[in-house]
């Protein structure tokens, strides 16, 4: 498992499909970027995340910032989600987990007593530049849009 990034550094690159076609760091150059990693699509802490985002994402927009959700779903069912939830943010499929990898989101969880591999909750705050500003480890979903909008207006 990779180490994650730290604030201050350049954030890794990435190349994936997403909802709003095919996106690498580059697309987002010039602007902020808050790129948070979830889960599943359609269980219910990673739904709200989603909505909360996608209610908040004229504010960031406003704020010069767009916003990638990225979960090893498939496009389909992010598509699906989308559709199902009426996201207005863009959603990536990380099916390699190469940018799980990449960010340090791929960690051991404990659920039940068992031990498995999967995507630990996690916001980075990219800058214009690619560097990144803020990150929000372990994240717990109730008030975190608030926190990262916060953030990038601070």
């Amino acid at each position: 498992m990779a180490t994650a990034p730290l604030v201050g550094e350049k954030a890794p690159d990435f190349s994936m499909e997403s909802t709003a076609g095919h996106v690498t760091l580059a697309s987002f150059a010039g602007k902020h970027l808050v790129l948070y990693f979830y889960p599943k699509d359609n269980t219910p802490g990673c739904t709200q995340e989603a909505l909360d985002f996608s209610h908040s994402l004229a504010a960031f927009e406003a704020a010069g910032a767009a916003i990638l959700g990225v979960s090893k779903d498939s496009i389909t069912k992010h598509k699906s989600f989308t559709a199902k939830r009426s996201l207005a943010i863009p959603l990536a499929s990380d099916a390699d987990g190469s940018v799980c990898e990449a960010y340090g989101t791929w960690q051991e969880k404990v659920m039940y007593g068992r031990s498995y591999l999967g995507i630990a909750r996690s916001t980075f705050l990219i800058g214009p530049d690619g560097i990144i500003r803020q990150i929000w480890p372990k994240v717990k979903v109730k008030g975190h849009v608030d926190e990262v909008l916060a953030a990038l207006l601070g």
